[in-house]
């Protein structure tokens, strides 16, 4: 039996969407070979010339784009934005957005919105829920353990 490790690697669509690049604007060397991760790890710490012209000017993926513009990859598919976009191009679009960019970056608000109100329910519900089981416990002559406070917890 030997003891060599066996270096694990990832397809080259799989180390582009984790680069944020698209793929097809990749090297050829790049597309067909197998990426380790200590080759992944090192094009993070090392980014040749042509990942660092990819990340700056594009073309980009969806998620990029998506990010870049403000809303959701199935907004994009909505507005009919199926290409990859550069980087000039997204600034094109932000600079003098159409009315469906205008729509889906407010759609896109109120969904951070909802999402937001969403998770503060949830926690003043926790709350009300630990307030309660604490009086509980106190009924019925547990010791309740305190959670130490803080010097700004009320």
């Amino acid at each position: 039996m030997s003891s060599e490790k066996k270096t694990q690697t990832m397809k080259p669509a799989t180390a582009a969407q984790k680069l944020g690049i698209l793929l097809e604007a990749a090297p050829e060397e790049f597309q067909n070979s197998a990426i380790s991760r200590t080759d992944l790890a090192e094009l993070e710490e090392n980014p040749p010339a042509w990942l660092v012209d990819l990340r700056a000017n594009g073309p980009h993926p969806k998620q990029v784009v998506a990010a870049k513009l403000g809303v959701s990859i199935s907004g994009l598919a909505r507005g009919e934005m199926t290409e990859s976009l550069t980087t000039a191009e997204i600034s094109a679009l932000l600079q003098q957005p159409p009315a469906w960019l205008v729509t889906e970056r407010a759609t896109q608000h109120e969904v951070r919105e909802e999402q937001i109100r969403v998770k503060d329910r949830d926690a003043e519900r926790a709350r009300k829920a630990a307030h309660v089981a604490r009086q509980a416990a106190q009924i019925e002559g547990k010791p309740v353990k305190e959670k130490p406070r803080g010097k700004n917890r009320r």
